[in-house]
C-alpha cells in the first residue's frame, strides 16, 4: 500500500505540472517576452514617468526650473511634474499588466475525497482520492484575449501621448497669456510714464497762464484711469501665474519671472495638408483604431467562448491491503485519468455575446469617424486663427504702430508749437496704447493658435519663424 504522503507528492507534482501547461492548441507562449510587447508598432520602450516619490529626491535627476528658463524648458517640467501625465501612465501600466492575467490558463483544480464507507475491491478497500483537474479553452482563444490586452495597452499609450500633448498646449498657452499680460503691463506702463510728462507740462502752462483749466483736468483724468488700468492688470498676474503653477503641479504662489516677448513661428503648411498629417499621427485617433482592434479580437473570443473546451484530470485512489494478502496487486493504488468536455449548450447566450461584441466595435468605428471630424474641423479653426492673428501682428508692426508713432510725434510737435491742441494729442497717444497692446494680443493668439495645432496634429507642425519685423512700441521714447 503506498502511504498517504506519496500521493500529496503525487498531487504536488501534478498540480505543478498542469500549472505550467498551455493549452495543447495553443502556439506556444513565451512568457519570458519583455512587456514593451503591450507598446504600438514602431515605440520600442516606455519613457518612465517619475512618481511624486522620485521627484522628491533630487539626485535622480529632476528638472529644476532656472529663472531665464525657455518655453521648451517649462515644457519639460511640465511633463516630468503633471499630475495628469502621471494618472495617463499608470492608467497604461493597468493595462499592459492585464497582459500575463488574460494570456494565462485557468488555475487547476485540487480536490480531496474521503470514502464514508470504504468501498472493498478485490485489491483492498479504498479510503480516499485525491485529483487535480486542469482546464484548456479552446485553441487560440488564449492568444485572441491578449492580443485583445496588447490593443488595450497600446490604446492606452496613446492616450497617454495625447495627454503629454495637452498639457505641452496648456504651458504654451498659459506662458503666450503670461506675456501677453507682462507686455501689456510694461506697454501701459510706458503710457503711463507719458501721460505724467504731459500733465506736468500743461500744469507748468496753467501755472504761467498758458494752459487751460479743462486740458488740465482731462489729463489729469486720463492718467487715473491709466493707473487704474495697470493696477488692475498688475493684479491679474498672480491667477495668471497660478495657472502656468497648476499646469506644472506646483504651488500657485510659486513664482514666475516676467516673460519677455515669445520666439514667433508660423506654420508653413496649410490646413488640408495638416489634416492630412493628422489622420496617421493624431493619438486620440491611434488610440480608437488599437480599441476597433481590441474589440475585433474580443469578438473571436466571444466566438470561441461558444465553442467546447476540454478538462484534463488525474486522480489518485488510496487503496488498503486486501485481506487476503495473497492476492496479486493487493494494496495497490490505481490512478485515473480522466478527459472532460465543456458542452456550450445555451446558444442564445454566446450569440448575444458574439452580437455584443460586433456592436461594441461599430461603436467605437463611429466615434474614431465622429473624432476625426472634430479633429479635422479643429485643424481649420486653429489654423484661420494662427494665420488671422499672424495677420494681425504684421498689420500692427509693419502699418498702425508706425503710422500711430508717426501721428503721435506730429501732434506732439503741434502741441508745441501751440498749433494743436491737447486733446488731439491724447487721442493719438490712447490710439498707440490701444495698437501695441493689440499686437501682444496677436501674438500671443498666434502662439496659443500653434500649440493647439500641435496637439490636434499629434506632432510639431512645419513651421518657419516669424516675420514681424517689430520697430519696437516707440512709446517710451516719446516725450514731450
Amino acid at each position: 500500500m503506498a502511504s498517504r504522503s506519496l500521493a500529496c507528492a503525487l498531487c504536488a507534482a501534478a498540480t505543478g505540472l498542469f500549472a505550467g501547461c498551455s493549452s495543447p492548441f495553443d502556439q506556444p507562449d513565451n512568457s519570458s517576452r519583455p512587456r514593451a510587447r503591450s507598446l504600438p508598432a514602431g515605440v520600442h520602450a516606455a519613457p518612465r514617468t517619475p512618481t511624486r516619490d522620485d521627484q522628491a529626491t533630487p539626485e535622480r535627476g529632476v528638472i529644476a526650473l532656472a529663472p531665464d528658463a525657455s518655453p521648451d524648458e517649462y515644457i519639460r517640467y511640465a511633463l516630468e511634474h503633471s499630475a495628469e501625465v502621471e494618472a495617463a501612465y499608470q492608467r497604461w501600466r493597468v493595462a499592459s499588466e492585464r497582459l500575463p492575467q488574460v494570456s494565462a490558463l485557468p488555475d487547476p483544480r485540487v480536490t480531496f475525497g474521503f470514502f464514508l464507507d470504504e468501498v472493498e475491491t478485490r485489491t483492498g478497500a479504498q479510503q480516499a482520492r485525491v485529483g487535480v483537474q486542469q482546464s484548456f479553452p479552446w485553441p487560440g482563444q488564449l492568444r485572441d484575449r491578449e492580443d485583445a490586452a496588447s490593443k488595450a495597452a497600446a490604446a492606452a499609450w496613446r492616450r497617454l501621448e495625447s495627454a503629454r500633448l495637452l498639457v505641452a498646449e496648456r504651458v504654451i498657452s498659459a506662458l503666450h497669456d503670461l506675456a501677453y499680460l507682462d507686455g501689456t503691463i510694461r506697454i501701459t506702463g510706458d503710457n503711463l510714464d507719458l501721460l505724467r510728462s504731459f500733465e506736468q507740462v500743461l500744469r507748468a502752462r496753467y501755472r504761467v497762464g498758458a494752459g487751460s483749466h479743462p486740458e488740465l483736468i482731462r489729463a489729469q483724468v486720463e492718467l487715473a484711469q491709466l493707473e487704474d488700468r495697470l493696477t488692475q492688470l498688475r493684479a491679474m498676474r498672480p491667477a495668471s501665474v497660478a495657472e502656468l503653477n497648476a499646469v506644472m503641479n506646483r504651488p500657485p504662489s510659486s513664482d514666475v519671472p516676467a516673460m519677455g516677448p515669445l520666439p514667433g513661428r508660423v506654420t508653413s503648411v496649410d490646413a488640408e495638408g495638416l489634416a492630412s498629417i493628422a489622420r496617421h499621427s493624431n493619438p486620440a485617433l491611434l488610440a480608437l483604431d488599437e480599441q476597433i482592434e481590441e474589440q475585433r479580437h474580443l469578438t473571436e473570443v466571444a466566438r470561441k467562448d461558444g465553442l467546447p473546451g476540454l478538462t484534463v484530470g488525474l486522480d489518485y485512489i488510496v487503496t488498503d491491503e486486501a485481506s487476503n494478502r495473497s492476492i496479486a496487486e493487493s494494496g495497490d493504488d490505481p490512478i485515473l485519468l480522466s478527459l472532460g468536455i465543456r458542452v456550450p449548450l445555451w446558444r442564445d447566450k454566446y450569440e448575444a455575446g458574439v452580437r455584443e461584441s460586433i456592436a461594441r466595435r461599430l461603436s467605437v468605428a463611429s466615434d474614431r469617424a465622429d473624432q476625426a471630424n472634430r479633429v479635422t474641423a479643429g485643424i481649420h479653426r486653429a489654423w484661420f486663427e494662427h494665420t488671422d492673428a499672424d495677420r494681425r501682428v504684421r498689420l500692427y508692426e509693419r502699418t498702425l504702430i508706425p503710422r500711430s508713432q508717426e501721428s503721435l510725434r506730429a501732434s506732439l510737435a503741434g502741441f508745441r508749437a501751440g498749433e494743436g491742441s491737447f486733446l488731439d494729442l491724447l487721442d493719438t497717444e490712447r490710439t498707440l496704447l490701444e495698437f501695441a497692446v493689440g499686437a501682444e494680443r496677436a501674438r500671443a493668439d498666434r502662439g496659443k493658435a500653434l500649440a493647439r495645432l500641435n496637439t490636434l496634429v499629434g506632432e510639431p507642425v512645419p513651421t518657419v519663424a516669424a516675420d514681424d519685423s517689430a520697430p519696437g512700441d516707440g512709446i517710451g521714447e516719446v516725450r514731450p
